[in-house]
């Protein structure tokens, strides 16, 4: 299906890939993503590596609409820390961290991590390119307008589908030109669009296939599922697990989620229908 070449160590894909999320946060939008202390983080890795998960992905800092944003030494202090400890208990399990800054990244491969996961596709900080090309490491690209704090002023598209895929033939070139190899996108599902724009995106998602590249869906419990049913984000399980079917048959190569039990299930189930 496809590979990654993480510092030296090849992942390959055969099937659609499960991303556990890991949050080093006090305020991301889903209570149950977030991991206070060093047990509670261990016990947490443990359960999404023994449910399926093929990447663990550790953020610092929470992207809801409107969050407080952390800067780099705060982000730094939350995330290495973590990275160097997941690594040891589990070497070969690689590990994602999800940054918008350079340095961040650079400091959190040192520590172990294999992939960046960069929520601004490099609009932010622009030596993350750079950065990420001289580590030889994957990198999602995800598509955003403005910050976390000003993207939903900037959900406005003539048409969501052909704006996102023009943004990716961009940066694949940027990418390239930096020396980036392994490029997976992102069409980010919450951040700067509508509910209108995600199921759109959703619905077209076999578009973004023409670039080569596989897709990451990151819709897990986010408020297009929950505001659309008047639910919670605790109630939204069902409801992503329809919208991980949707994106699997429609193309997505990765799901990044908070519950890898049923997303395993759910690439499981439609293997088994091929």
């Amino acid at each position: 299906m496809f590979t990654l070449n993480g510092k030296g160590r090849l992942l390959t894909a055969n099937r659609p890939l499960v991303m556990g999320i890991l949050n080093r946060t006090p305020d991301s939008f889903y209570s149950g993503s977030r991991v206070a202390d060093d047990t509670h983080l261990i016990q947490q890795a443990d359960k999404m590596i023994c449910e399926g998960a093929d990447i663990l992905d550790i953020g610092g800092q929470s992207t809801r609409p409107h969050a407080e944003q952390l800067g780099e030494e705060e982000e730094l202090r939350r995330v290495v820390g973590a990275i160097q400890l997941l690594h040891r208990e589990w070497p070969d399990v690689p590990l994602s961290v999800d940054t918008w800054f350079s340095r961040v990244a650079r400091e959190a491969v040192a520590a172990g991590a294999s992939m960046v996961n960069d929520i601004s596709g490099g609009t932010l900080d622009p030596e993350m390119l750079a950065t990420v090309g001289s580590l030889r490491v994957p990198y999602i690209c995800m598509h955003m307008k403005g910050t976390p704090a000003t993207m939903n002023n900037e959900a406005v598209y003539e048409d969501v589908v052909r704006e996102v895929l023009d943004f990716f033939i961009r940066r694949m070139e940027d990418c390239r030109r930096a020396g980036i190899h392994d490029v997976i996108l992102d069409p980010g599902f919450g951040f700067a669009k509508t509910a209108t724009h995600n199921f759109r995106l959703l619905r077209h998602l076999s578009v973004f296939r023409i670039t080569g590249k596989p897709i990451l869906l990151g819709v897990s419990r986010k408020s297009t599922i929950y505001r659309t049913l008047g639910i919670t984000p605790e109630e939204a399980l069902n409801g992503t697990t329809v919208l991980h079917t949707i994106g699997l048959l429609n193309g997505a190569d990765i799901l990044r989620v908070h519950d890898v039990k049923e997303a395993r299930e759910a690439i499981l189930l439609l293997e088994a229908l091929k």
